[in-house]
């Protein structure tokens, strides 16, 4: 794709792409709309693993929330380089937003009889995306990017027509695939022409992650809905805002601002790969872990003075160890310190599992959110820093830095 570059500094693609300046690149309404629509089948995600907590279920949750996400990741990385500004993309959008919902609808039986219908909705999605590509840029560009999609795809609704091993096989596949194609991409021409605007790019999945907070309180009000309004429930409540505003905090305070200013410091052609990184391998953990507790809060409301089982003492101490996972992986990729605080906190909250087995639900319910809170009065206490990604540029000597005050 050639490239022109105008008086005014804007660049356009030969078939009229523009491509709009940082400053000026906001997250959209439609965007937004679509975030909703997406986050709707993370929520009916959640539902499934609350359903199903046992180690087969687990994975089936697993295997299809990164299916999912890889996908709005397509779409987010898109949007980043062409807005909807034109009613043909704005029209692919909401085609998109269709199969999504489809998806969502499916999901609760994805591994039974409704399979086949979560795999044509999940194709409708990829060829949607392929549209908008081909719209923007031109068939020779999809021939890296999509035809992967599209065999994953097929792959999925085709284990819609199988059970067992042939059907987690041909889950399996396409997961490998989501995680190896970034490393052929980021060495491909291709991808050094991909301008990652870091200022929408990094709000685009700030908003995600905030909604799947919000829902995930939204799936507590929903299953609170069942029992009387006494003290239980009000502690239930107040215990579930705290986890939320906890995981809130992990990023919102401090890793996101530094985060766009470090993509931004980076050389175009570098700043796929560390998004990518960061917002991708990383986020994974970070949504899934959110996704697992809010499934472990619905089997452990309404139960708070009594001794959890396993299935939901694991649900909430992992979802919680697997955010931290994240959170500490996020500040791996883009050099941020110190992250050893989340690792050693994802540990210990393992420890909580006999207290809501041995105790009560509300023990653990009390000890999550105050380990989480230990851990960033004591990174409140540590200066934030941020090396250098790439010692190539000039901006490498200027490393970002922040130091927090209490």
């Amino acid at each position: 794709m050639t490239m022109e570059v105008h008086a005014d500094g804007r660049e356009s693609s030969r078939r009229g792409v523009h491509n709009p300046s940082e400053e000026d690149l906001r997250v959209s309404t439609l965007e937004i709309f679509f975030d909703v629509v997406f986050v709707l089948t993370l929520m009916r995600v959640s539902s499934m693993m609350g359903h199903h907590l046992t180690i087969e279920g687990t994975l089936q949750t697993a295997l299809v929330f990164i299916a999912l996400f890889w996908m709005y990741g397509a779409y987010a990385y898109l949007t980043n380089q062409v807005p909807p500004d034109q009613n043909l993309r704005r029209y692919l959008m909401i085609f998109g937003m269709a199969g999504f919902l489809i998806c969502a609808v499916a999901v609760p039986d994805t591994f039974g009889e409704s399979g086949v219908a979560f795999g044509l909705g999940y194709l409708a999605v990829v060829l949607v995306h392929a549209a908008l590509y081909a719209q923007t840029y031109g068939w020779p560009v999809l021939l890296r990017f999509v035809p992967p999609n599209v065999a994953s795809a097929l792959c999925i609704t085709a284990a819609g027509l199988f059970d067992g091993t042939v059907a987690y096989i041909l889950w399996a596949l396409p997961v490998l695939t989501f995680f190896i194609t970034p490393y052929f991409n980021w060495t491909a021409e291709e991808s050094k022409a991909i301008r990652i605007n870091t200022g929408h790019f990094v709000e685009r999945h700030g908003l995600l992650l905030i909604i799947v907070i919000g829902e995930s309180i939204v799936a507590l009000g929903l299953g609170i809905q069942n029992y009387p309004i006494d003290i239980a429930t009000i502690v239930a409540v107040v215990l579930g805002i705290a986890l939320a505003a906890a995981f809130w905090w992990c990023y919102f305070v401090e890793d996101a601002a530094l985060a766009e200013r470090i993509l931004t410091d980076q050389p175009v052609a570098h700043r796929l790969k560390h998004a990518l990184s960061a917002y991708f391998y990383a986020f994974v953990p970070m949504l899934l872990g959110i996704v697992t507790v809010a499934a472990g809060m619905h089997e452990t409301i309404g139960h708070l003075t009594e001794h959890l089982h396993l299935a939901p003492a694991l649900a909430l101490a992992g979802g919680v160890a697997l955010f931290l996972i994240g959170a500490a992986a996020f500040r791996v990729a883009l050099r941020i310190r110190p992250f050893a605080y989340r690792l050693i906190t994802a540990v210990l909250a393992f420890g909580t599992i006999p207290l809501g087995m041995e105790v009560s639900a509300l023990a653990q319910l009390v000890a999550l959110p105050a380990l989480i809170i230990a851990m960033l009065v004591l990174e409140t206490d540590t200066q934030i820093l941020a090396s250098p990604l790439t010692t190539s540029t000039s901006s490498a000597s200027s490393t970002p830095s922040a130091s927090r005050s209490s």
